[in-house]
């Protein structure tokens, strides 16, 4: 009977995943994104043709509602009134779901279109070669931007000032040489692939956890959180920022599971990760009377996650925890693990303690809303676990960039999980994570946190490179991979403002010295490490030296 039981949940469990991804489908807007003559608007009628669903052409729709074609509003009113026209269009198509909708060339070059339009939809940029698209746009006289004798140069130049933003869209497909039926067929196979949820299970000490990782899943925390198990008083964790653009999603769906969390915003920011913070958490818990049964669901990035799950782990000597990750680099790291920390003056991260989520949902669709520099900066954590443990991960970075960005996520947490689950308290080979930041947390707290965590990062990843170098520990074709990756991606490669003797000395307040030292961990490989205890205090300055950049 009890085997039946079992059989008859898990059936359950997965009808119920079943029904979600359904729902998720059936509710996510898809988006193409591109330069004009790629195969927007072709496209998007044949996918909602196929789909059942309304079609949307945004350059049409502002037609209509101007009363004038696109080359006459811009004789008239100049881009900037489009832009303008293009900004409120998109936040009116926002909030309708199950739309497809075609942009004009430029309406998702500005991050703000980019974020209220892309969240919670699969947005597939389209791309072409140069020459099919004059080809394509041979016969065009409604193309104002282009209305110069090189179109060719003018194609050129638009394409590079809009590389960073299409780059930016989750998928692209080049359509020069696919017909739009062709091109239809990867977008649906796209939206299914999206909507279907991936789980990745962690062991712990004390049994384990699972990573959701799907668009959308924000919206069914309260369900997932149940069919955990979990209930009682619950705290919602956040910042203004992510409270206003998703707590209603997350609040939404704790209600109808049952749960009405009580609402705790913490201040922005790294400076924000202390203890004035976490006696605030505190006093509002037991204001709120909550007890060893409730439960503290963290929305946000890495600080919103230390901060609460450090609180979680210490009011009442632990509480359940589930982490709601909304930047890349929490997804990828922060949340996995049960690492918890706040800064002191002195260190980040020197006061801290273990303790494993009950549960981490990571929602790909919040990541259109993340500023450019704070995606870049969980990049550096993503091509970390590459040189940790995936060549495969480096190699598809090397070669394919982002794309699809689940599997990339999905592989960076792999990497993390196989290293966590053989030593989930960092007793010994955990430390391979610490990969660039013996000297990347000595650089952000010289910086007084001005540097980025991903950016300290891939600098210590590089300065670690060169020390293995030096220990004769790697070749130089590791050194080249990895600069040239992070170049790929905008991060940077050298450090400015602080003498070598400076960086040497913050470093030793560092958490990971043994005896005194400082401990590195060291890429052999591409995709394997080494941890170090003894090295010379003169190579690891001369090393400083070659870095810094004059």
């Amino acid at each position: 009977m009890a085997i039946d039981g079992r059989v008859s949940n898990n059936t359950s469990k997965k009808e119920q995943a079943s029904r979600s991804s359904v729902e998720r489908a059936s509710r996510t807007n898809i988006v193409f994104a591109g330069f004009m003559g790629t195969g927007k608007t072709s496209v998007g009628r044949e996918v909602a043709r196929r789909l059942g669903r309304e079609f949307l052409d945004m350059d049409a729709l502002i037609e209509e509602q101007l009363g004038m074609s696109i080359a006459e509003v811009f004789a008239a009113h100049g881009e900037s009134f489009f832009r303008e026209q293009e900004g409120q269009l998109c936040r009116q198509l926002a909030d309708r779901r199950g739309l497809v909708v075609a942009t004009g060339g430029g309406a998702l070059v500005a991050e703000e279109n980019r974020m209220v339009l892309g969240t919670g939809s699969l947005l597939v940029c389209l791309t072409c070669e140069v020459d099919t698209l004059l080809r394509r746009l041979s016969h065009a006289r409604d193309r104002p931007l282009l209305a110069l004798p090189d179109r060719r140069q003018r194609i050129n130049n638009l394409l590079a000032e809009r590389r960073e933003a299409y780059q930016r869209t989750s998928y692209q497909i080049d359509t020069t040489k696919l017909t739009v039926q062709e091109v239809g067929d990867r977008v649906l196979d796209l939206l299914r692939d999206e909507t279907t949820t991936e789980t990745i299970p962690v062991r712990t000490p004390s049994g384990g956890y699972e990573v959701h990782l799907g668009r959308g899943l924000l919206a069914y925390v309260g369900e997932l959180a149940r069919q955990r198990g979990l209930g009682g008083k619950a705290a919602l964790v956040t910042n203004p920022t992510l409270g206003g653009l998703y707590g209603p999603v997350v609040i939404e769906s704790l209600s109808q599971a049952g749960f009405h969390p009580l609402v705790v915003q913490v201040p922005d920011g790294e400076a924000s990760k202390t203890l004035d913070t976490v006696r605030l958490l505190y006093d509002q818990f037991a204001n709120a009377t909550m007890d060893r049964g409730s439960l503290v669901f963290a929305l946000g990035g890495g600080v919103v996650g230390d901060t609460a799950g450090f609180a979680a782990a210490t009011y009442m000597r632990g509480i359940s925890l589930i982490q709601l990750p909304t930047t890349l680099l929490a997804m990828v790291d922060a949340s996995v693990g049960g690492k918890v920390a706040i800064n002191h003056p002195r260190a980040k991260n020197l006061i801290g303690a273990f303790h494993h989520p009950e549960l981490v949902l990571g929602d790909p669709d919040v990541l259109a809303s993340l500023p450019e520099e704070e995606f870049k900066a969980g990049l550096a954590e993503v091509i970390k676990a590459g040189v940790v443990g995936s060549p495969t991960l480096f190699e598809h970075l090397e070669h394919r960039g982002l794309q699809p960005i689940r599997w990339v996520i999905g592989e960076a947490i792999r990497v993390k999980v196989a290293v966590v689950e053989k030593d989930p308290e960092e007793r010994g080979q955990r430390a391979v994570l610490n990969l660039g930041h013996t000297f990347g947390h000595a650089l952000e707290v010289l910086s007084a946190f001005s540097l980025g965590h991903g950016e300290a990062v891939a600098v210590g990843m590089l300065l670690a490179t060169e020390l293995a170098e030096l220990l004769g520990l790697c070749d130089r074709e590791v050194k080249q991979r990895l600069t040239a990756v992070l170049r790929r991606f905008g991060l940077p490669t050298t450090f400015q403002g602080f003498a070598p003797g400076e960086v040497l000395a913050a470093m030793a307040m560092d958490k990971k010295r043994r005896c005194g030292r400082p401990r590195f961990v060291l890429p052999q490989a591409i995709g394997q490490v080494t941890i170090v205890n003894d090295v010379p205090e003169k190579l690891v300055l001369e090393v400083l030296e070659r870095m810094r950049e004059r």
